[in-house]
């Protein structure tokens, strides 16, 4: 289970509250950090994730996006030329989707604030599911993706985007560096927050790696569970289905 680093501050809270407050207070610079942090690399990912979705066999399904954020992931798939489905696009923390609202006008994305451990829908309801960036950050993650096992539909699939580190020895130096020193400075700098670009290389490190979140997603009932590495593994592509 990821925790939030002993130098910063705990408020008293536990450990989902502590992370539904960060994403609450950096909302309103989140997309601009996402895209100059990841130096835009972030929108080849999502593409890519969505187009390992399967969708195609479903255009007209509902389809989840969760943890979804200001809905970035979500539009991906609402934009794709033969969509004529829907995306609910869940989130716990309201400050975040009330900052994507602006982007959802007439386009097939409904928002719901709900916690991705307690998922607020009917046991298969959905043709397919999303999580970018996302499962790091559940407080308990083996019960989160049990609750995205319980959504889907037979044969759905779930495809999970999370950062991960690269096996090249100096590519993984040169992104320890980045994480460590650099992403903490610039994120403190642009959002204006202490601490909340300090928890995230934080949380990388203590991620389980692709090998081991793809076993807990078969512990949690999804088969062929698979993975693939992105910009020389600064990120992991997983697919799995129900």
């Amino acid at each position: 289970m990821t925790t939030i680093p002993e130098d910063l501050p705990s408020g008293g809270h536990d450990q989902e509250r502590q992370i539904r407050r960060l994403f609450s207070e950096i909302a309103p610079r989140y997309d601009l950090l996402n895209h100059v942090l990841s130096m835009n690399l972030d929108r080849s990912w999502r593409r890519r994730a969505i187009a390992y979705l399967g969708w195609e066999g479903h255009a007209e399904g509902l389809y989840l996006d969760a943890c979804a954020g200001t809905f970035d992931l979500s539009l991906e798939l609402a934009g794709q030329p033969g969509f004529r489905g829907h995306v609910v696009g869940s989130d716990f923390a309201l400050p975040m989707l009330m900052e994507g609202l602006s982007k959802l006008a007439g386009v097939a994305v409904s928002p719901v604030c709900g916690d991705g451990l307690r998922l607020p829908f009917g046991t298969e309801t959905f043709s397919g599911a999303t999580v970018g960036f996302g499962v790091r950050n559940l407080a308990d993650l083996d019960r989160g993706l049990s609750e995205l096992h319980r959504v889907l539909r037979i044969d759905a699939r779930l495809v999970v985007l999370e950062f991960t580190t690269p096996p090249n020895p100096l590519l993984r130096q040169l992104y320890l560096f980045y994480f460590h020193q650099v992403l903490p400075r610039v994120g403190r700098w642009v959002s204006g927050h202490p601490w909340a670009y300090s928890y995230l290389p934080a949380s990388v490190k203590e991620f389980p790696g692709p090998a081991q979140l793809a076993g807990r997603m078969r512990r949690a009932g999804f088969r062929d569970a698979s993975w693939s590495l992105l910009s020389g593994g600064i990120a992991a592509l997983h697919v799995a289905t129900k």
